[in-house]
Order: C-alpha cells, then sequence, then structure tokens
C-alpha cells in the first residue's frame, strides 16, 4: 500500500512537470534554432515606410527565417545608409541608383541588387493657397525649401527652363519639414512623394498643387528606390546576398499582392514610427494603383521581374546629373566621368519572374 502511495505521488510530480519541460524544451529549441541563423543588419533609408515594407513584410512573414537569415532593422546612420553599408557597419539598406552613382564618385563600393520602385514618383509642390505658382515657370524668383542637395537644384532648374522660365530661385534649408517651411512662409515650393507625403497632404492637408519631373525635361527614371549592400560582399559572400535579396523581393511580391495586410504589418512592426494604419493603407494603394512598383499583371504572367533594376532609364537621369555638374569627389571637385549604372547594379542575386509569379495570385 505503501509503494502504490509513493508511486502515485511520483506519477503526479512527473505529470505536472511534463508542461514545464515541454515548455522548456521549445524554449531552447527557439534559441537554438535563432543562433543557428545568420544576422545581418538592414539599415533604414529613413524613417519606416512603404518604401521599406518588403523588408517588414519578409520578416513577420518569415521569409528570412527559410533562408536562414536574421534581420536586425536599424535607424538610419547620420552619416547615412549607403555610407554604413560602405563602412561595413550595415551589410544592407534601402537606397537608390542615383545616390550609390552619387557615392562612387567619392570611392564607395556599392551595388545595388534590387529595386523595387519602377518609375518617379517626386513631386515639386506649393500650396495649393498659393495662387502666384500655377507651373514650374513660376518657381522662377520664388524660395525653394532643400534638403541641400545639388541634385534636386538641378532637377528645378531643368523643370523651370522647360516651362519657359530662366531657372533662377533662392534656397532656405528645410528644418522640420517642408510642410511647416511652406506654411510658415518661409518657402514657396518644394518637393514631396506622391506615394507618401502627396498621400498626406491629400488625407489631411495642407493642399498642394504638383508638377511632376518628366512632364518638364527632367530624363530617365530619378526615383530608383530598391536594396544595396557593398560590392565586396556580393563577391565574398554571394550566397548570403542572394538569400537576403530573394527573402525581400518575396516580401515586396506579397506587400504587392496584399497591400492592406501590408499595412497592417508595417504598423506592427515598426511601432517606434507611430504610423496610422489608414494611411500606410493609402499609400499602398497608392502605389498599387499607380503601378509603381511594375506592371502586376506582367508580374503575374511571369513576363517581369519585380526588383528589376531599371539601367536605361536610371542611365538617362545620371547622364542628365553629370550634365549639370553634380557628382563631385571626395575633396568637392567636379567629377567628369559619368558613373555607369550597368556596373552599380546586377539582377543576378534576384528570383526570376516565373519563380515570383505565384506571389502574385
Amino acid at each position: 500500500m505503501q509503494k502504490r502511495y509513493w508511486r502515485a505521488i511520483l506519477c503526479t510530480v512527473l505529470a505536472a512537470c511534463l508542461p514545464l519541460s515541454l515548455a522548456a524544451c521549445s524554449s531552447n529549441a527557439a534559441q537554438s534554432q535563432d543562433s543557428a541563423l545568420k544576422k545581418v543588419t538592414f539599415m533604414l533609408s529613413w524613417a519606416p515606410d512603404t518604401n521599406h515594407i518588403g523588408v517588414y513584410v519578409a520578416k513577420h512573414l518569415g521569409y528570412y527565417a527559410k533562408a536562414g537569415l536574421q534581420p536586425d532593422i536599424v535607424a538610419v546612420a547620420q552619416a547615412g545608409a549607403e555610407q554604413a553599408v560602405n563602412s561595413g557597419n550595415a551589410d544592407f539598406a534601402l537606397s537608390n541608383l542615383t545616390n550609390i552613382s552619387i557615392a562612387s564618385t567619392k570611392d564607395a563600393q556599392l551595388l545595388q541588387v534590387l529595386q523595387v520602385q519602377q518609375k518617379p514618383s517626386a513631386i515639386w509642390c506649393s500650396l495649393q493657397s498659393n495662387t502666384a505658382i500655377t507651373r514650374p515657370k513660376d518657381f522662377d524668383g520664388k524660395t525653394f525649401a532643400t534638403f541641400g542637395s545639388n541634385e534636386s537644384d538641378a532637377v528645378i532648374k531643368r523643370m523651370i527652363e522647360h516651362d519657359g522660365g530662366k531657372g533662377e530661385f533662392d534656397k532656405v534649408t528645410v528644418g522640420t519639414s517642408t510642410f511647416q517651411t511652406l506654411s510658415s512662409g518661409k518657402a514657396d515650393f518644394g518637393g514631396f512623394y506622391a506615394t507618401w507625403e502627396g498621400v498626406q497632404a491629400e488625407m489631411n492637408g495642407p493642399q498642394l498643387r504638383c508638377f511632376t519631373e518628366p512632364d518638364y525635361g527632367v530624363p530617365g527614371n530619378a526615383d530608383t528606390i530598391g536594396v544595396i549592400t557593398n560590392s565586396k560582399t556580393a563577391k565574398q559572400n554571394p550566397e548570403l546576398v542572394r538569400k537576403f535579396t530573394q527573402a525581400t523581393q518575396r516580401g515586396y511580391a506579397y506587400a504587392y499582392a496584399h497591400p492592406d495586410e501590408a499595412a497592417k504589418i508595417l504598423v506592427d512592426e515598426a511601432p517606434e514610427a507611430n504610423l496610422d494604419l489608414a494611411f500606410v493603407k493609402r499609400s499602398m494603394h497608392t502605389i498599387v494603383d499607380g503601378a509603381y512598383w511594375g506592371d502586376m499583371n506582367a508580374m503575374r504572367q511571369g513576363s517581369f521581374t519585380l526588383g528589376t533594376n531599371d539601367v536605361s532609364g536610371s542611365q538617362q537621369y545620371i547622364d542628365f546629373l553629370a550634365q549639370a555638374k553634380v557628382f563631385t569627389d571626395a575633396a568637392g571637385k567636379v567629377v567628369d566621368t559619368v558613373p555607369q549604372v550597368k556596373t552599380l547594379s546586377t539582377d543576378k542575386f534576384l528570383l526570376s519572374a516565373q519563380e515570383l509569379a505565384p506571389s502574385f495570385k
């Protein structure tokens, strides 16, 4: 009788401990799995927004984990995402072909491996209440709210001249935001993106009067937003670059096909940005409706690959910037040699259109 009593107690104890043991094993297994993943750093180009959304989606849906990667998404460094990737402080970042072309004339070793945005989204706007400006020609003699880029100066000058103006304007450096700079009267016009600030203006004001670059003589594709890495990394560890690029490509494909779900993922995964879900959804639908990432029907049919670098369109824009003497070396001296996009970008790490097509079903 006493043996049966202690056997009963032992069984009870074991039964009670079993869930704890299983939980401990599960926790240890999860930790072991995490430790087995290759850690990589992805640097934002600015605050979290729909340009970055594919990375957040890929992380949330486990595309990176399936590829054996554990990404750490970090805020942009003061020196910029391009410098962080060039120095090795970040493995990957969001940038564009213009930025890495500019960096290349300062001896940076960068390579764009995925280009999500396939057409320009930049808009140059004044407040709709400013009746003195109704066309780019009216920018003449007015004040431009700038972030200090020679690139944007060249664009504005070309747009004004194309519209029949002289291309002469004053400048003021933007403090907190272009919206506030215009609303305060410190500037008359500035630059925005149709897929983000343009949506903000539509939903919350102030109302804008805007003009696009292609309509006023600026050639090529200026907004080649995508993922970059160090060219040395691409040579020395191509499998890492391939895994990250393809997982990211799947993330953007999912976001393009499921804009509302992707918007929710971005809001949840980037709580520090305090993003409004309705606003992010509108931004994503603007991207989809405007086919900013490419023709989705062609992607579904497997005849266009999301992520393809627009070498031709980008080179036209780079040539324009070179003519405007935008490119300088590390000492600030104008560089006459024109950066070649075909050497600064590659599609070799991408999934094929046929491999990615099911993501759009």
